[in-house]
């Protein structure tokens, strides 16, 4: 889709909605058409010997290729529908035509849960295996092995399993040699955007922007400590008394933060914000009611005229998704230098450099924080400087930078106004050790911003751009701003019956202050055109 006149983004993958004609036959030509592509990618001896989760890739897969390949908008949820029943039915016929081993004591199913297996299964597997070697092996290499050990072990032990309930239990017992334990199926499971585990017995997610308790259970603390000290140690980082507090990140960029005890009262304590493993674009947060139509094209111009934008919010409103997706829209042939505490940002562009700060050791030396690599990247000939999120001192660093020829750069901050981000930008000034006037901050502020772009997560738990305010410059001693769109709930009931907010985005139709900026790239009349559309 074109967005008034804005080239449009690369595909971002999205699956468009199905067609107001689908009908039965439709779905049935598309299951045969499935069918056809698994007979010829999955043999007898491959269904015999796959997990259910790698068997629910394949099938994934197929069900993807069929649609792209023909003319087929199916929804991500009839979709994953699909993938369910293709695995189901595959499953039940490979524990039709594969019998379980059968011993004669062995207990009736049902009398030992797959967690109790597996505690008294995995001592006797370390016993057999040497652990260092297992651990250089590829996770199929090592599933293969194991499944024969395993099997062993059941009949010793008089443990009656069928295949299917082995092949859990072999994945289980991977998860915590080599994965993350029980965190595993929640990781693979592409509606969960947080875990947040609490101690061993409270672990919760959160799907479509609320939360929800599950019944994933840890050993013990010391089974969440351990899982925990995976997740740093992968990332040259360290989580025990000294250093009870730590920010991470997983192998395929989900960002983690763990505490421990003496700070976490009740026991170790793991937050994973999840990787999104689809690309969002304005154009897919237009469709999700995140922007609209307007919204999306002002924060294109904004985007593509370099302006400097700071994107203000709470804890999971969404800041770092918008900023990835307002980073679609930087020149290809722009250097860009990226600075987090943890690695999280998705940028799309070709030439990107990611910086990371990193802890001090037990030495207490070696800290590299991010004003230092602030600092670093001004010598490595950026044309922008994305800061995942100001939250100290830096934040001076970064407005100097602003103001010496860095346009385009983007930060985020948690605020929840665009007046109150302002605010808090200067009292991180004061923090950086520098004594400066409160006049000389906000004027540096005034200078070095051109744009703040609130986010909150609303009721519903979805993510919506509630605010854009352009800094405008100063009167006295106050940094002045203008509105350029709101989302404006209704006054006669700010929800429907399913509990979601009822209002619209409102334009102020103000000539923006950027619009020479615009007419110098040549969006100037786009710019106009779309703060004329009073609503939205």
């Amino acid at each position: 889709m074109t967005l008034h006149g804005i080239p449009e983004a690369p595909d971002s993958g999205e699956i468009s909605p199905p067609s107001e004609n689908w009908d039965a036959s439709e779905i049935e030509r598309i299951k045969a058409r499935i069918s056809a592509r698994l007979d010829g990618t999955i043999d007898a001896a491959q269904l015999r010997s796959v997990t259910r989760r790698e068997l629910a890739r394949l099938v994934g897969d197929a069900v993807s290729q069929v649609v792209a390949s023909g003319d087929h908008h199916l929804d991500l949820l009839t979709q994953r529908d699909l993938v369910t029943e293709f695995v189901n039915a595959l499953m039940r016929k490979t524990d039709d035509t594969v019998a379980a081993p059968r011993v004669a004591a062995a207990p009736a199913p049902g009398d030992m849960d797959m967690a109790a297996t597996k505690l008294l299964v995995q001592p006797l597997l370390l016993e057999r295996i040497d652990v260092s070697a297992a651990s250089q092996l590829e996770r199929g290499q090592l599933e293969t092995q194991l499944y024969d050990l395993v099997a062993e072990i059941l009949v010793e032990q008089k443990l009656q399993l069928n295949r299917k309930e082995q092949r859990l239990l072999v994945a289980m017992l991977l998860d915590d040699m080599l994965g993350l334990g029980p965190l595993e199926p929640l990781l693979l499971d592409s509606s969960v955007n947080d875990i947040l585990v609490n101690g061993p017995d409270q672990v919760y997610v959160e799907r479509s922007g609320k939360l929800e308790m599950t019944d994933v259970r840890f050993r013990d603390d010391a089974h969440v400590l351990n899982i925990a000290t995976r997740i740093v140690t992968r990332v040259g980082r360290r989580i025990d008394e000294s250093s009870p507090l730590v920010d991470a990140r997983l192998a395929d960029g989900s960002r983690v933060n763990v505490i421990v005890p003496p700070l976490a009262i009740d026991g170790p304590t793991i937050s994973i914000r999840k990787f999104a493993e689809k690309k969002i674009t304005l154009e897919t947060m237009v469709r999700q009611q995140n922007i609209s139509p307007e919204v999306a094209v002002i924060l294109q111009i904004a985007a593509r005229c370099r302006l400097n934008i700071l994107i203000s919010g709470g804890t999971g409103s969404g800041k770092t998704t918008l900023l990835n997706a307002m980073s679609q829209r930087i020149d290809h042939g722009e250097r860009i230098i990226t600075i987090e505490d943890a690695a999280e940002l998705q940028l799309q562009q070709p030439h990107v450099v990611r910086l990371e700060t990193r802890t001090a050791n037990l030495e207490s030396r070696g800290e590299i924080t991010m004003r230092d690599l602030l600092k670093n990247a001004l010598r490595m000939r950026p044309d922008r400087i994305i800061l995942g999120e100001v939250r100290g001192g830096e934040v001076l660093d970064m407005l100097q930078a602003m103001n010496t020829g860095h346009d385009g750069s983007m930060c985020t901050v948690h605020a929840n106004s665009p007046r109150e981000a302002l605010t808090r930008l200067e009292n991180m000034v004061a923090m950086s050790g520098v004594k400066l006037t409160s006049r000389a901050v906000r004027a540096q502020t005034a200078a070095a911003i051109n744009l703040v772009v609130q986010i909150s997560r609303m009721r519903d738990g979805v993510r919506r751009v509630v605010r854009i305010a352009e800094v405008v410059g100063m009167e006295e001693e106050v940094i002045t701003m203008q509105d350029l769109f709101w989302f404006e709930t209704s006054k006669k009931s700010d929800a429907d019956g399913e509990g979601i907010p009822l209002g619209q985005f409102e334009s102020s139709g103000l000539r923006p202050y950027f619009v020479p900026r615009a007419e110098y790239y040549g969006l100037d009349k786009v710019l106009l055109e779309t703060m004329s559309c009073r609503t939205s």
